[in-house]
């Protein structure tokens, strides 16, 4: 009778014990911000889910959020189960959460993370302690699969490469430049890689005040604009800036990079770069069409002599 006492007395216990853990966690909500999901539905995509592909671990504890470092800009990410949440905090950093507490070593499922090029697996395992949880996993691009991704046509860190190598070169442009307020603008070089225009150009600052940009613009208008009624101006977005400072005291160089496009010669394409002053000085340098039409192409031997130097 006694034994049968203490047997339910334990038992007893050990529910209360998972009560109150189950509770504990209960309120564990996923984050806000949206993961992008892929779908096995379509038959191309299956190879994506290959068992095949080596999957390194990832070691995870309710109490330790896990940053996951793709090396280049992540585009898509599967988890498999709700057993882990997570979202995209940054272009290349997704971040991963236990939704609860589960066995050591059990695994809780597996992550897929699509780059521009690449493709990782990962065996997400929950581990007891939170000092041996991962809170940084950086992606190693040799434990990655190749891939051919129609959405992207140049990869944001190939793009970069070719930006910090055309910003090395010396000027092939004499005649495109602009002096205002004693500071002047000039467009040094303009490429034209795959898709991409590479628009380099520098500011050199003759006063004793330093130059504050707030931004840079760029604009496709037309050369004369009798009525603003009939007028057109279309803002085009930079798909990439090399150069992220936003002051400068004497010189200053920077590279935009463009969809390729192409306009009519009664248009023009126009950098305009203002000043986070009361003062508020504006630059402007026009490129005519003409100018697109010479855009240089890359030698991509010199890219690889760079990336050596580097």
């Amino acid at each position: 009778m006694k034994k049968l006492l203490f047997t339910l007395a334990v038992l007893s216990a050990f529910g209360l014990s998972a009560f109150a853990q189950s509770n504990k966690y209960k309120d564990i909500k996923p984050d806000t911000a949206k993961v992008h999901y892929i779908h096995r539905d379509n038959p191309e995509d299956a190879y994506i889910f290959n068992s095949n592909i080596h999957k390194n671990v990832v070691y995870v504890n309710e109490q330790v959020t896990t940053h996951i470092i793709m090396p280049e800009n992540i585009k898509m990410v599967d988890i498999s189960t709700d057993n882990i949440i997570g979202n995209q905090c940054e272009d290349n950093v997704v971040r991963i959460k236990p939704a609860g507490r589960m066995y050591d070593q059990e695994l809780a499922g597996t992550i897929t993370v699509i780059g521009e090029r690449h493709i990782a697996q990962f065996n997400v395992v929950y581990v007891k302690g939170p000092a041996k949880a991962n809170s940084v996993y950086n992606i190693d691009i040799t434990d990655c699969r190749r891939y051919t991704n129609p959405e992207v046509s140049m990869p944001r860190a190939e793009m970069a490469r070719y930006a910090w190598a055309i910003s090395t070169l010396p000027n092939h442009y004499n005649n495109l430049h602009y002096t205002k307020d004693g500071i002047r603008v000039a467009v040094n070089n303009i490429y034209s890689i795959g898709d991409y225009f590479f628009i380099d150009f520098s500011l050199y600052n003759k006063t004793n005040i330093p130059y504050d940009i707030n931004e840079i613009r760029v604009k496709l208008s037309d050369k004369k604009e009798t009525k603003a009624t009939n007028s057109q101006t279309i803002e085009l977005t930079p798909v990439y800036v090399q150069n992220t400072a936003k002051r400068f005291k004497k010189a200053y160089r920077n590279v935009l990079v463009l969809d390729r496009l192409t306009f009519p010669d009664e248009k023009i394409l126009t950098l305009e770069i203002s000043e986070n002053q009361i003062s508020g000085r504006v630059l402007y340098i026009p490129i005519e069409y003409s100018d697109i039409l010479n855009a240089d192409g890359f030698d991509a031997r010199f890219l690889k002599r760079f990336s050596a130097i580097k």
